[in-house]
């Protein structure tokens, strides 16, 4: 494949327009309904939600919680996480953009609230934002940390090297890996123990690019620099080793083209069939 053309103009993180402070007021709103109607769990709202005044401190609340081990507090976490979301508004948008994702394409969630009180795919995709910032500011050290950290509790390993856009939702999420140099454009839907990996030792671009829109089925392997087109399927179980084009399904081990996309966005669709003959 051709390098220069597989990474000129991918589409990262360009959320649409969002109101921080809106979403805020309804996460806020959904937490204290919550609380009310199941007092259990108000401590927790309380730790993560209703002691805040922003999403900017919330997220850092919720994200301090989950990773904090004895090498490193949550009143030494919630600093630094904070100021990571409070000086980086993209990361902030490109959280409440994965939230936004979850929430449409799961039927299983049914708030706004829930992705940061239950969803361990969104705080993976969180904690990944912060290691990749802290990666790219040349904090490589403190990036592999919550790399580490991450992929210990939410089952989750995503190297802080990867370039991720937002709009992302992984579905269960466990046992999902991405490499050092894998590329995933805004609005892909990515199911549990799916790879995006290398095939051998060689340096440089070596892992997949997923180009927007594309829905990746339950234990999927991508292997290699290949590159996944716009509005592509890939069945679950499939072992991808080529380059797949836009708007078509895949299916098998090696994956071959089967059809084309019976929806026009399947990462949104969120539709399982294979549709095999439709080419």
């Amino acid at each position: 494949m051709n390098e220069k053309s597989s990474t000129n103009h991918v589409t990262l993180c360009q959320p649409k327009d969002i109101n921080i402070d809106e979403v805020w007021k309804e996460i806020y709103s959904e937490a204290s309904d919550l609380a009310e109607k199941e007092p259990q769990l108000r401590k927790l709202l309380t730790d993560i939600v209703l002691s805040h005044q922003c999403l900017f401190s919330a997220l850092s609340a919720r994200l301090a919680r989950k990773l904090a081990r004895e090498d490193m507090t949550k009143d030494e976490l919630y600093p630094l996480l904070f100021d990571i979301f409070s000086n980086n508004k993209n990361i902030t948008l490109s959280a409440i953009t994965d939230m936004q994702a979850i929430y449409q394409r799961d039927p299983a969630c049914h708030s706004m609230l829930h992705p940061m009180l239950f969803f361990k795919g969104f705080m993976a995709i969180t904690t990944y934002r912060i290691s990749h910032h802290l990666w790219v500011m040349n904090r490589k050290p403190l990036a592999l940390y919550f790399q580490s950290i991450s992929s210990e509790i939410f089952g989750v390993d995503i190297h802080p090297g990867a370039r991720i856009g937002c709009g992302l939702m992984l579905d269960h999420a466990t046992s999902v890996v991405m490499g050092e140099t894998a590329i995933v454009e805004d609005n892909v839907s990515i199911l549990h123990e799916v790879t995006l990996g290398g095939t051998g030792k060689q340096e440089g671009a070596r892992h997949p690019i997923v180009r927007s829109g594309v829905m990746i089925g339950a234990g999927a392997k991508i292997l290699g620099r290949v590159e996944i087109g716009a509005g592509a399927k890939i069945g679950a179980g499939s072992v991808v080793l080529e380059d797949v084009p836009a708007c078509t399904t895949v299916a098998g081990v090696p994956a071959v083209i089967v059809g084309h996309t019976s929806e026009e966005n399947p990462a949104l669709e969120m539709n399982q069939s294979i549709n095999c003959g439709q080419i």
